[in-house]
């Protein structure tokens, strides 16, 4: 019974010291240095287009790379550049016979220069009738009628389109090489008929920002043109009204969780200094106003060189399936999450498809475009999206985190890339949505 005892024992001890190495992973002590320096008050937010507040997120993650020993990816202070450019709808009017509409009497969709319609000028007309669905109108004359018009709107739906007007966003931004000059957009206005007097007229406010992602790299060994990317989106969205005097969005498990982790599997590799394929560590910019950091990035990277790309969101609490898991988007898509859950066998930790199927998460996160272009790459996260009450609030403190947690994660992701990043493995490929 003794033997018995002493050879159950020494099983458990065995899975306790599956992530055991002669090098530690990481440190509960660096997680909590690196979680309170990104999501500090000193941080505002982060926001992308904020540029004193992202840059010094920026500067430090930069700080982090060179003392690791990474080597830069693009430019020497570790950033990848590049500028986009923000139209924001301004003050906007309609006037017919001298009178003016109420804002909630039309919508404004398209991008104009300041005087669109003059009196008298003919334009294309098309109209929405009480009879019609309003939503289904609506989505045909936008997304099918290429041409400038003006859509008469019966009264019938004013408060559809009133709702529509709330719902639309006021702002665009393009990668400034791509911004359209023009747009040729529809004028909806509540009203029987056009009458030939009228003035119709926009003020859009342009401004260019300057952004960048955060990158370094551990040339590969044997393999050093097949890249395996590890990523995080180190932005958030900066200042909010404030709730009992707090308004810095301080973003510490979106995604200040990831980025930490980013880091520190970073710090790690380097010291093993085993992998045969080179390594891209990289902190993207933009995530939350439309991922154009990640776009950036993958639209200038071969997608046929990257092996796999493991990109890391939101790790600071329990899953849904409990402690020591992690879900991967995508999951079916590709074999990665199966290979890594081979190299953890023996250890307690699970990697699980996505739960939320139903908001398309393998889409909405910076693998997206890689993921198009063919390459493995999902997402890694422990959120509860559903129902996690701090998102996207003044409340994403560092103090709601698990920081173990957030260390045992790291932990798995490192002991599961074991065999992909010495090129023991290869993860099949995801199916291309675009060439």
């Amino acid at each position: 019974m003794k033997q018995l005892l002493l050879s159950l024992l020494g099983v458990g001890l065995a899975c306790q010291l599956s992530f055991a190495q002669t090098t530690e992973i990481s440190s509960k002590e660096n997680i909590t240095r690196i979680l309170n320096t990104l999501a500090s008050d000193d941080m505002r937010g982060r926001s992308s287009l904020s540029v004193p507040d992202i840059e010094k997120a920026a500067d430090f993650i930069a700080s982090e790379f060179k003392s690791i020993g990474l080597k830069p990816y693009a430019e020497a202070n570790y950033r990848q550049s590049f500028k986009v450019l923000r139209k924001k709808q301004g003050e906007e009017s309609v006037e017919f016979d001298g009178k003016a509409l109420k804002p909630e009497e039309f919508l404004i969709i398209g991008n104009y220069p300041s005087q669109i319609h003059q009196d008298n000028v003919d334009v294309k007309q098309l109209r929405i009738s009480a009879e019609e669905d309003f939503s289904k109108r609506f989505r045909e004359i936008v997304q099918k009628d290429t041409n400038q018009a003006i859509v008469l709107v019966d009264k019938a739906h004013a408060a559809f389109l009133a709702r529509f007007k709330r719902m639309m966003g006021r702002e665009n931004i393009y990668f400034k090489e791509q911004a359209p000059k023009t747009t040729k957009g529809k004028i909806f206005i509540i009203a029987d008929e056009l009458p030939a007097n009228r003035k119709i007229s926009q003020k859009t406010n342009e401004s260019e920002h300057p952004m960048f992602n955060v990158a370094g790299i551990i040339p590969g060994k044997s393999k050093p043109d097949e890249y395996v990317v590890i990523s995080a989106h180190y932005d958030h969205i900066g200042i909010l009204p404030a709730v009992n005097q707090d308004s810095i969005a301080n973003g510490a498990d979106d995604d200040a969780s990831g980025t930490t982790a980013m880091i520190e599997l970073a710090r790690y590799y380097k010291k093993l200094d085993n992998n045969e394929r080179t390594l891209i560590f990289v902190a993207f910019t933009g995530e939350e106003i439309g991922m154009f950091g990640s776009k950036y990035f993958s639209n200038n990277i071969n997608p046929e060189q990257v092996v796999a790309m493991i990109n890391i969101e939101m790790i600071g609490k329990d899953s849904k399936f409990g402690p020591n898991s992690l879900y991967i988007t995508g999951y079916d898509a590709s074999n990665l999450g199966k290979l890594m859950q081979e190299n953890l066998k023996g250890s307690a930790f699970t990697f699980h498809p996505d739960p939320y199927k139903t908001q398309n998460l393998f889409y909405r996160s910076d693998n997206a475009v890689l993921a198009a272009l063919g390459v493995p790459a999902h997402t890694f996260s422990t959120s509860q999206i559903d129902k996690d009450i701090y998102y996207h609030t003044v409340d994403d403190e560092v103090e709601t985190l698990d920081i173990q947690n957030i260390k045992s994660s790291i932990e798995a992701i490192a002991a599961g890339l074991g065999g992909i990043i010495k090129g023991e493995q290869t993860p099949s490929r995801v199916e291309k949505l675009r060439d």
